[in-house]
Formats: structure tokens, sequence, C-alpha cells
């Protein structure tokens, strides 16, 4: 696969660490003690085991008549596979000259495709998905305010939980992103403010809306579906998903090209925006749900309320570790060479992250014959 070790890959490989030109084959598994550091295995085992959790719980819901988890699940990762190999190939789908790499993995454990897809990334998709979408679903969002304004929750709980991960991950070397690509511009510290805006709000709010127009609506007044009915629901999802995530974004994308300030300022604004409501609804639903009116129906999730405890739990651990490199690092890179992310920005996604799975906890649930299928 040598002929698809582009220059700029090949780069962010080798500060990284391995080599692109030796770099496996399709599959290529590794002594998990053998890793850059130790934590790499401690994020696959986090990111892994909770998308295995989400999968089972999706078979258990749709066995009791309720396919949303495992059209979402399925969606994520079908949405992963149309977006990510372009980025990593961009020469084998014929678009080098306009997209060139844009960031390189670490090697891990398991790796596909030639060391550009870590086993954990194709978990993270459905796992966060999932967390995202419970949350806004216990809460009683969708059924409330709709589609729309749903999915604008989701992509905002997304982006809590998702920012945690993405601003520790450089320090840490699970990837390297490519500080010239114009793609990834302008950054926010050590992350571009396009991932922080599209990556982790946008594409999961575009997933989030589609999941509930094509399924969950549909689950809400009772409706079943038959398998080929939900396969092909799934496919549409994750291609429409998709085109929502080029979309949403397409403001910032066209100013960005002309102005890097001009693109950032439109990111932070649709970022903003999305926060703004997004925050608003939920503690209103949240109010609403603590006074309990007999009209709201509730749909429970503990599964992914205690496991969502466990991924803060988690990398509240891995960001205190490296928090002493953090704070000695000058001019935003540590004595290793390593660039650090925003660490106030992180506190405000772990406060907004924990007021969430508080809020899950704190609402009454009443046992309806939703619910009573829906609490695992």
């Amino acid at each position: 696969m040598s002929d698809h070790c582009s220059s700029t890959f090949d780069q962010l490989a080798k500060a990284l660490g391995f080599s692109c030109q030796q770099a496996g084959g399709l599959l290529e598994v590794r002594n998990p003690l053998g890793l850059e550091n130790w934590t790499l295995p401690v994020l696959e085992v986090t990111v892994i085991l909770g998308s295995v959790l989400a999968l089972v719980l999706a078979i258990v819901r749709l066995r009791r008549g309720d396919p949303t988890n495992l059209v979402l699940w399925f969606g994520a990762t079908a949405y992963l596979f149309i977006i990510e190999p372009p980025l990593y190939f961009p020469a084998a789908f014929g678009i080098s000259g306009h997209v060139d790499t844009m960031f390189a993995h670490n090697v891990f454990t398991v790796d596909f495709l030639w060391g550009r897809l870590p086993l954990y990334i194709v978990a993270i998709y459905p796992f966060m998905a999932t967390v995202a979408y419970e949350i806004v679903r216990m809460l009683g969002v969708f059924k409330q305010y709709g589609a729309l304004v749903g999915a604008v929750c989701v992509g905002f709980v997304h982006h809590a939980f998702y920012e945690i991960f993405d601003h520790l991950g450089p320090q840490l070397r699970w990837w390297e992103w490519s500080t010239k690509n114009s793609l990834n511009q302008p950054f926010f510290d050590s992350v571009p403010l396009p991932s922080v805006v599209v990556f982790a709000a946008l594409w999961p709010m575009s997933l989030a809306f589609f999941v509930y127009w094509f399924a969950g609506r549909h689950v809400d007044r009772g409706r079943s579906f038959t398998g080929i009915q939900l396969v092909w629901r799934t496919i549409v999802i994750g291609l429409l998903a998709a085109l929502g995530t080029f979309i949403l974004p397409l403001p910032a994308t066209i100013a960005g090209s002309f102005s890097t300030t001009a693109g950032g300022f439109l990111y932070a604004a649709e970022l903003i925006i999305l926060s703004l409501v997004a925050a608003v609804v939920l503690f209103r639903q949240w109010q609403r749900l603590r006074q309990d009116p007999a009209d709201i129906p509730r749909y429970s999730n503990n599964l992914i309320r205690y496991y969502s405890v466990a991924y803060l739990a988690v990398f509240a651990l891995l960001w205190a570790t490296a928090l002493p490199d953090f704070l000695n690092a000058t001019n935003g890179v540590t004595t290793k060479g390593d660039p650090i992310g925003n660490l106030w920005y992180t506190l405000a996604c772990f406060v907004v992250a924990i007021l969430c799975v508080i809020a899950t906890f704190t609402v009454q649930h009443k046992e309806t014959r939703t619910a009573a299928l829906a609490t695992v």
C-alpha cells in the first residue's frame, strides 16, 4: 500500500513514531503493552466496550419492539464508512487535488486499512452517538419538541462528551493533525475549529435528526418495521447524515475558502447558536420532568446512564495524569513536543456532560409500557 503513503501522511506517521510504508495491511493486531503509551489501550477498552454494550442494548431493544437504537448504531457506522475512507486515501478516491491528508491516527492494538483506521474509531461513532441520543431521549426532548430541536440537543450533548476526548488526543499522541491543511484552519489550540464544530456537534445533530425522522418518531407511535424496512432506513440515514454534515457547515466552509478568520467566525457562530438553543431546551425540559406532568411519557436507559459516568471518570483520570505535562507546556507545546488542548474549554465540556448525566438520574420515571420496554 506504499502507493497510498502521501508525503503528508508519511510526515504525520513519523511524528507519531511509526512508518507509513510498514503500516500493516487490511488488518493488523499488536501487543497493547507495546503501544506509544499506556493511555492508548485504556482509550480502546473504554470506547470499544461502550460500543459493544450499546450494540447489545440495541439488540435487546429490537427484540422488545424498539429498533431505534439498532438503526442509530448502524446508521452511525454507515456514516463512518462513507466519511472516513476518502479522508484516509484521497488519491484513491480521486480527490487528492482538493483534499490533502488532514490527520493520522497513531497505531493501536487493532488497526484496519494500513494503519489508517483503529478499531476504536470504528467503535466511537456508534458509541458516542448512542450516549448523546439516549440522554436527550431520556429527557423527553424528542417527544416534546420534535426532530429538529431534539437533534440540536443531541449535537450539543455529543459535543460536550467528544471535546473532552478531542482536546486530549494530540497531547497523548492518539493522533496528529496536519497544521498546514487549509481544511483544518483555524485551529483552536491543538484542535481544528472545523473538527470542534462539524465532527463534535453537526454530524451527530444530522444523524439524530434522520434517526428520529425515519425510525424514532414511528416507534413512539407504536409502529413496527420489517427487517428490510430497517435495512434501507439505516442505509438512507447514513447517507443523509453525511449529506447533512456537508450542508450544515457550508456557510463557514465557503467563507473559510476566502478567509480563515471569516470561516472561523461562522464556525463559532454556528456552535454558539446550537449551544444556546440546546442549553435552554434541556434545562426547561428537565424542569418540566421534575414537575412530573402526567402527559409526558417516561423513557429510561440505565446502561447509558451508568456507562456515561464511567466514561467521564476514565477521562477525568486521563486528564489528571496528563495535567503535569500540560501545565509545564511552553507556547502550547509540551516538553515532549506534543500540542496541548484548551483546558478551560474541556472543563466547561465536563460540566455540561456531568449536568446532562445528573439530569437523567434526577427526573422521575413513570412506568409506562414504553418505559418498561426501554429500561435496561
